[in-house]
């Protein structure tokens, strides 16, 4: 382009999916996206995302001539303004990844010229002046009321992700039991596992239920299994795809009756989506510090709405000093995965609480929950296949025939189902919305009987299946 700034075309659009080579799927043959192991055993396949070096926007130099510098300024706006454009029409057809994207954080907008770092320990000022720890801490204790554990008792720090919050119970856990087992169900987050993986943590996976919670009775008998050893468990506060709230008191209870004591197992519990939204539904079970747990997690940037990845987590200050350290360098003491912190994501979390608070956060819950309720019925009533856990507001059914209309909606899909994740954002004009353009698509995939839609009863079980086999066959 002989250094000349190259005007993007006004139709840019970086959603588009273009026909590139992907990257190869490690184990298996890959072609056009599709891992072809997945075929011979009868499995759905998994279909990857585009490369994203096919829309990528290249970096180039700045011009010392004024004149091209200001082109150069028109061009960055121009890509910027598109790429908005792109993200609002994007957020319209958000349902398949648990973000709520209904928020309005205007009134921050005058922190962004400082570089707020909360490097180190959330409890003991560093030398490092630029910080929020005093939101921090204000986060953490409201978060420490919701799950009953006093200020006295508890450590903990905002994450840069539900992730982070995870390998940080897990890792608290091995450090409290060094020769401990991890114990996990099939269906928890992949986090626990990469966990496992990086601490090189001898890890055992638990079975599930159909509706995707922990089987106590197949975690009963690994633990006999493993005796001699201690038991780290992960307690899912509503798994990835199905939300499935893993029962606590009865793991607590397999604990006891096998002949745990509580000096000999740690239970993480991973509530990145339900352990904010668990509070206050009135039949669901109470995560409480009063119970013999060890940490627990929750992201940020989902039910709460924070426009960054972040999250709470929360363990017993009795633990934390098998992972603590001191920091000369900063003055501090340092217990944390990362290092730097970004100390805007507290002050968002701060600025959220104290609009919303508990009333808020209640309504918000019940408006999920009745809104998932009425799409989990619509899909029913169409004859659609669909399933939807008491505690949850996630809607699980038959995953669409048309890999298109899975990035239009962005549905999460595992095998022969997908899920909508209803979030304060999500509204019934929009789920109507959503309906219509399924009956319309599904009236051509499986018109004049063609196709027939998958049976799902091994997924979401018998009385949930639609596709008239009787569950006799997946």
């Amino acid at each position: 382009m002989n250094g000349a700034v190259g005007i993007l075309s006004r139709e840019f659009d970086p959603t588009a999916v273009l026909a590139e080579p992907l990257p190869p799927i490690l184990g298996g043959r890959e072609v056009n996206g599709v891992n072809e192991e997945e075929k011979g055993n009868g499995r759905r396949q998994i279909v990857l995302g585009r490369n994203v070096h096919t829309s990528c926007l290249e970096v180039t130099e700045p011009d010392a001539d004024d004149e091209l510098t200001g082109d150069k300024d028109a061009h960055m706006a121009g890509v910027l303004a598109r790429y908005r454009k792109t993200l609002m029409e994007r957020t319209k057809h958000h349902l398949g990844y648990p973000y709520n994207l209904d928020f309005d954080y205007g009134a921050l907008a005058q922190l962004q010229h400082f570089s707020i770092n909360n490097l180190g320990d959330p409890f003991i000022e560093s030398n490092y002046g630029v910080h929020s720890r005093q939101f921090e801490v204000g986060v953490l204790d409201w978060f420490a009321r919701l799950w009953e554990i006093e200020k006295t008792e508890y450590w903990g720090y905002i994450t840069n992700c539900g992730t982070e919050g995870n390998l940080h119970g897990i890792l608290v856990g091995r450090e409290v039991l060094p020769d401990g087992i991890l114990y996990a169900s099939r269906e928890s987050h992949y986090s626990i596992f990469k966990a496992a993986r990086m601490y090189r943590m001898e890890c055992v996976k638990v079975g599930t239920l159909v509706s995707g919670e922990i089987d106590c009775a197949h975690l009963k008998a690994k633990l006999l299994e493993n005796k001699d050893k201690p038991a780290i468990i992960n307690v899912n506060i509503g798994t990835t795809v199905k939300g499935a709230v893993d029962d606590l008191d009865f793991v607590i209870q397999t604990l006891e009756e096998t002949g745990f004591t509580r000096d000999r197992f740690y239970i993480h519990c991973d509530g990145a989506l339900f352990g904010l939204m668990m509070p206050f539904v009135k039949r669901a079970p109470k995560v409480s510090f009063k119970k013999p747990i060890g940490s627990v997690s929750v992201s940020g940037h989902k039910f709460v709405g924070c426009p960054m990845p972040c999250g709470v987590q929360i363990t017993r200050l009795e633990h934390i000093n098998a992972l603590s350290r001191n920091v000369e360098y900063l003055a501090s003491r340092d217990a944390t995965i990362m290092g730097s912190r970004n100390g805007h994501a507290p002050i968002f979390l701060w600025y959220t609480l104290n609009k919303k608070g508990y009333k808020g956060f209640q309504k918000e819950v019940q408006k999920c929950l009745r809104n998932a309720h009425y799409l989990k019925d619509c899909l029913r009533w169409a004859g659609i296949s669909a399933m939807l856990n008491e505690l949850s507001s996630t809607v699980v059914f038959e995953r669409p025939l048309d890999q298109e209309f899975v990035r239009r909606w962005q549905l999460a899909c595992e095998g022969n189902i997908a899920h909508v994740v209803v979030m304060p954002n999500v509204t019934m004009e929009k789920l109507d919305v959503f309906l219509s353009e399924l009956m319309e698509k599904r009236s051509v995939w499986y018109g004049e009987g063609r196709e027939d839609p998958p049976c799902v009863a091994g997924e979401i079980g018998h009385e949930n299946c639609c596709c008239g086999c009787g569950g006799l066959h997946k």
